[in-house]
């Protein structure tokens, strides 16, 4: 989950998760040039012939990423505008071992037992940051729908943001109580750089200061930064 836009008269990254499938594709399509979110799922659990289920799949990124290797994949959003697009890359892969449909986390329509793997990509985050009331409650709720659709020994893996425009990995404010409750429940932990690699400084500016505001598209200005340092959490358990 990247760092929250504040910008009076911009849009919100909901709504962009909303109405702006392709340009927060433009952003997301630069990230992790260095390719470690694959190695480093590879270290936790195999790919191969699995079941697999992405959550908050967005425009694909996860999806695209591990479809060549499962035996299937399951894309769920709540945003349709996302999915549309998560849709569009998958059906231009060439690949037919792939379904995405609209769910919720924490109600999806999996039968129980039957996926080997969960991932979920800057995404359940926002069960805490978009619920202050009720985090704690919703966080469980979803907790238990990974224990009814997964099999015994399978594995969840999700991947949160330690900060953008940082090379060294920060707590953010507003995750600060969901980076404990990951320990509180069991999950190991480990961090990997998910830096994105622009074409050009004003396509790095352009695209940071849409998606993360005007604090970091002024960062990026001053530092030309082509290349957007990011610190990326990697949490996993089997259940």
């Amino acid at each position: 989950m990247p760092l929250p836009n504040y910008n009076c008269g911009m849009p919100t990254q909901e709504e962009i998760y909303k109405t702006e499938g392709d340009k927060y594709e433009a952003l997301i399509a630069r990230e992790d040039y260095q390719g470690n979110i694959l190695k480093s799922l590879r270290e936790i659990a195999s790919l191969e012939n699995r079941l697999v289920l992405d959550l908050g799949a967005g425009t694909g990124r996860l999806a695209c990423l591990l479809a060549p290797y499962a035996a299937r994949i399951r894309a769920f959003d709540v945003s349709e505008e996302m999915l549309r697009v998560c849709r569009e890359k998958l059906t231009a892969s060439g690949l037919t071992n792939w379904q995405a449909d609209v769910a919720d986390h924490r109600q999806l329509p999996v039968a129980d037992h039957s996926a080997d793997l969960v991932v979920s990509g800057w995404s359940v985050s926002y069960l805490a940051a978009w619920n202050p009331k009720t985090w704690r409650e919703e966080l469980q709720k979803w907790l238990d729908e990974m224990k009814r659709v997964l099999k015994p020994g399978g594995f969840i893996v999700l991947f949160e943001s330690l900060g953008t425009g940082t090379e060294t990995p920060i707590q953010l404010e507003h995750l600060k109580d969901f980076y404990p409750w990951l320990d509180e429940v069991g999950f190991q932990n480990k961090w990997i750089r998910t830096d994105y690699k622009f074409e050009s400084l004003a396509e790095a500016e352009q695209l940071s200061r849409f998606f993360f505001g005007d604090e970091l598209g002024e960062k990026v200005k001053k530092n030309n930064w082509v290349i957007l340092p990011e610190c990326t959490g990697v949490w996993w358990k089997q259940v």
